[in-house]
């Protein structure tokens, strides 16, 4: 992979990372603030699972933080964009879909295929 390559995905990666950031500190403010009271027992069940529904956004979200940091070290050593499966190069439109993924699309359909048997 070219070096402009890998300044782009860093670049893209670590501004995944801070708008992932700015909305966990905006649910914060918002939930530290957001002290309604409700008198309906239904609306008071609705914000719950609102909140409940965000905070697993906010989850999904952390890990996402953890394969971006992944990603970024992997950048650091040099092995960014090779297949932990096969060690083939991963093809750039995939990692502009996935920046983090550490399967080529070959191995993750593999993958995918041997999970859909397992569940069967």
């Amino acid at each position: 992979m070219e070096n402009a390559d890998i300044e782009y995905f860093k670049e893209l990666l670590i501004k995944m990372r801070e708008e992932i950031q700015q909305k966990g500190e905006n649910t914060i403010e918002d939930m530290t603030e957001d002290r309604e009271m409700f008198a309906d027992p239904a609306d008071r069940a609705s914000a719950e699972s609102d909140r409940a529904f965000i905070l697993r956004l906010r989850d999904r979200d952390r890990k996402l933080i953890q394969k971006i940091e992944q990603a970024l070290q992997r950048i650091e050593e040099g092995s960014f964009g090779l297949c932990d499966d096969c060690g083939e190069d991963i093809s750039v439109p995939r990692l502009k879909a996935r920046p983090v993924t550490t399967l080529c699309i070959k191995c993750k359909s593999k993958q995918e295929q041997e999970e859909a048997l397992q569940g069967n």
